[in-house]
């Protein structure tokens, strides 16, 4: 799928799971019962209103690289480097595996 065809398709799935953008002021880190981020797409840099990638955060994030390095471990994040040690830095922060039972 072309990116902004993703996004849509994403958006979509936060809608129908109940998400619900509107009025919510953009600098309030508000709970939501689902958040889906399109993080990356190949190795294709692009910063447009809807749509930058790679996602501008995703490397200050411990709960995403490590994840991601768990299912891609020699992966680089375009313009940012290599995922393992964008990791290093970020350490600090705090991850809790979560088990779900079936």
């Amino acid at each position: 799928m072309e990116p902004y065809a993703l996004l849509l398709a994403l958006l979509d799935i936060e809608l129908r799971l109940g998400r619900k953008r509107r009025g919510v002021d953009p600098g309030t880190k508000a709970s939501r019962r689902v958040d889906l981020d399109l993080l990356l797409h190949g190795s294709l840099l692009m910063r447009s209103t809807p749509l930058t990638l790679p996602h501008p955060r995703m490397h200050e994030r411990a709960f995403v690289l490590r994840p991601l390095l768990d299912l891609a471990p020699d992966i680089e994040l375009p313009g940012f480097g290599r995922a393992d040690r964008l990791l290093g830095a970020v350490l600090h922060q705090r991850l809790e595996r979560i088990d779900h039972e079936a």
